[in-house]
């Protein structure tokens, strides 16, 4: 008899103490999540100022436009393409503290172009702070999916608007400082990158005190956590990863025609002046923050395939009626076309992460590689046709792209997580 009671107060104690736990944890996990956000924001932030340089090192340097596409081939070639291969070893190796290792190349980069006096520096530089992207993204991601609890769609849109913010502010900063203060300024960024470095610790030391509990427990079982999909052939998990890429393509050379050229079409179009334009492209960013944040709440609650075909193929209509808009719809369809289209690239990473479990750094490196890569190269394509038909052909001709998004229905159904 006192064994059955000390039982039953055995079995209510178990009962009673994860409310506990799981408030300590959930608090945990939301302050890391925001320090990954907050270190988000500062390292696109930083990434945004080479670019925003380029005006200053062909004056200063006597660069051709050939050599600065060098450079952004330097940066693009660390930044983008690096970053599979960092998932990948990470997935099999996991590093608690590259991250903070990560903002030290993009720290030595900044250092470098703030004094870089040659062209072989001025790329070595550029090279470093694109390295410093690629060790940040691929294990940020996977540290923002541990923290998750569950709900990695809401983690990975907070992760991601950091960036989206610091992308935003990186440009005005540099208009601010960057221009009129010269290449030396450069310099001051620097701070922000120790600050990185700083939280990054906190957050490695985090990771490494959960990491063996992650191992060889979580990845046998990741294929059913999380409401993960069973597993399939190779061939059609090729397939799905194929449909996903072209998915990213068409989110993401539209939103480049979007992103690289909407002041220049505003001030084209309707005779605007460049504070004016500037302050549609602001609401512009703004939508896409909003859309991030709401794409990946509803993507807990309602599966990832949903957002997907709303959030492309409920674009389009709005951006085939942006072309023939006057200044005020121009504004208010660009900020909806934002919200809707940003609300894609969470859902996408975390579907594609439950299809390859086990390989959430590869993958996380995969897909903000491609979004850098292909956002760069669409960018480009459209400027060449933007010179050849015009401004205006480039806003009607890039929403057809939007209909790549019909490959959704290709996908693999993803089944409802199983009741406990």
């Amino acid at each position: 008899m006192s064994n059955s009671t000390m039982a039953a107060h055995e079995a209510e104690a178990a009962v009673q103490a994860p409310p506990a736990t799981a408030a300590s944890a959930t608090s945990t996990t939301f302050a890391i999540i925001l320090s990954l956000s907050f270190c988000h924001l500062l390292n696109d932030m930083m990434q945004s100022l080479v670019p925003a340089l380029y005006p200053i090192l062909k004056d200063s340097h006597g660069l051709s436009f050939g050599q600065i596409g060098f450079i952004t081939l330097a940066f693009q070639c660390t930044a983008s393409m690096l970053q599979p291969v960092v998932g990948l070893y990470t997935d099999k190796r996991p590093q608690p503290y590259s991250l903070m290792i990560g903002m030290g190349f993009t720290l030595v980069g900044l250092l470098l172009m703030s004094q870089a006096h040659s062209y072989p520096m001025i790329l070595l530089a550029a090279a470093l702070i694109g390295m410093g992207s690629s060790v940040f993204h691929p294990e940020a991601s996977r540290v923002a999916r541990m923290a998750a609890g569950g709900r990695f769609g809401l983690a990975q849109s907070l992760f991601q608007v950091g960036g989206n913010i610091g992308s935003a502010a990186g440009p005005l900063l540099a208009a601010f400082v960057v221009v009129p203060h010269g290449q030396q300024s450069i310099v001051w960024f620097s701070a922000a990158a120790l600050v990185a470095m700083m939280v990054l610790f906190q957050v490695g030391g985090w990771y490494r005190a959960r990491r063996p509990a992650q191992k060889p427990a979580a990845r046998a079982k990741a294929p059913t956590m999380g409401g993960g999909m069973p597993t399939l052939s190779r061939g059609r998990v090729t397939m799905a990863v194929a449909v996903l890429v072209a998915l990213l393509f068409s989110k993401n050379v539209y939103s480049a025609s979007l992103g690289s050229y909407f002041t220049l079409y505003l001030i084209a179009k309707f005779g605007v002046d460049v504070q004016t334009a500037q302050l549609y492209l602001f609401a512009f960013l703004i939508g896409i923050v909003a859309g991030t944040i709401v794409g990946g709440v509803v993507g807990d609650r309602v599966g990832r395939i949903p957002v997907m075909w709303f959030s492309i193929l409920g674009a389009l209509p709005f951006a085939l009626m942006l072309p023939y808009a006057n200044l005020f719809w121009t504004g208010v369809l660009a900020v909806v076309v934002a919200m809707i289209m940003a609300s894609a690239f969470s859902a996408i990473l975390v579907y594609a992460q439950d299809l390859m479990p086990g390989r959430v750094g590869l993958v996380a490196g995969m897909f903000f590689g491609f979004s850098f890569g292909l956002g760069g190269l669409g960018a480009a394509a459209l400027g060449q046709l933007a010179d050849v038909a015009g401004i205006d052909a480039v806003y009607k001709a890039t929403p057809y792209l939007l209909l790549l998004g019909l490959l959704t229905a290709l996908l693999p159904r993803q089944p409802s997580v199983p009741k406990r």
